[in-house]
């Protein structure tokens, strides 16, 4: 595995030498590896010598995500996208429109992340384990992911009006609700529209009870001018400091066009 993997690194070197453009997908070379240990591996040695060099070829971030929908697509469930009106489309995951019938007796459960990176980012580790017992529906929220509205609307009331159409779509008479931090906001509400369609909600993380002088007090300890400042970095600065805002991870040895990869791809919303 080193041998392949130092040959590899070996034929990039030759390339950035010689001034030539290298046109190809960084991406396609780590899947090329049978296990993730190699594909780490790789990775890792690549960046370490040619960070530099990687932002005009290698989206790491994009590499990552494409890990995370495979785990989705081993919990049984497919990407599908799915216009409830006239202005706004949802994206989602859920099960294949020819599920097994006893996929189809397990209860329904509706994942709603949090603010930040669309579903596949957030809910990677328990698609899985939830599968098991539940009939899973995880959409991205209106302005994040793959979900978007032609119309003006942004409050969690809307979020959650969208959902429950969703959800009318898709013929699903009674489920739960499980919302993480801004997906609590939404769950929230969906209990208060659809007492009649929402069986069970959890809140995991959210603070429905904020007030304006929280949000305040927040924005002046980040000493910003606007909540979107820091809920949506631009920057690997920006994420460094939303990161220790709201994490006890540190970010501080991560490279700048890591993050600022990530922020492009994955931490992009139009709610603001």
């Amino acid at each position: 595995m080193v041998h392949a993997a130092n040959k590899c690194i070996y034929f990039i070197t030759v390339y950035k030498c010689n001034n030539f453009k290298l046109n190809i997908s960084f991406s396609l070379v780590l899947l090329s590896f049978p296990n993730n240990t190699q594909k780490a591996y790789l990775l890792f040695r690549f960046l370490a010598l040619y960070k530099n060099m990687a932002p005009s070829f290698l989206s790491v971030a994009r590499f990552v995500e494409a890990l995370l929908r495979r785990r989705f697509s081993s919990a049984g469930l497919s990407l599908q996208t799915l216009s409830i009106d006239s202005e706004t489309t949802i994206q989602f995951w859920g099960p294949p429109p020819s599920s097994s019938s006893e996929n189809t007796q397990k209860p329904s459960l509706l994942l709603l992340h949090g603010f930040g990176p669309s579903a596949v980012w957030q809910w990677s580790h328990q698609v899985k384990p939830l599968s098991h017992f539940f009939r899973l529906y995880v959409p991205d929220l209106v302005f994040f992911g793959g979900s978007s509205s032609s119309g003006e609307n942004r409050s969690e009331m809307f979020q959650a009006l969208c959902m429950g159409k969703l959800m009318e779509k898709l013929e699903v008479e009674r489920f739960s609700v499980v919302g993480t931090s801004y997906g609590g906001f939404v769950a929230y509400n969906m209990a208060k529209m659809f007492p009649e369609k929402v069986e069970k909600v959890v809140l995991a993380s959210s603070g429905v009870n904020l007030r304006r002088s929280d949000n305040e007090a927040f924005i002046a300890r980040a000493k910003c001018h606007r909540i979107k400042e820091v809920m949506l970095p631009a920057s690997a600065t920006d994420l460094r400091r939303f990161s220790g805002m709201v994490s006890s991870k540190r970010l501080d040895y991560v490279p700048d066009f890591v993050l600022n990869d990530f922020c492009q791809v994955s931490f992009f919303s139009s709610l603001f």
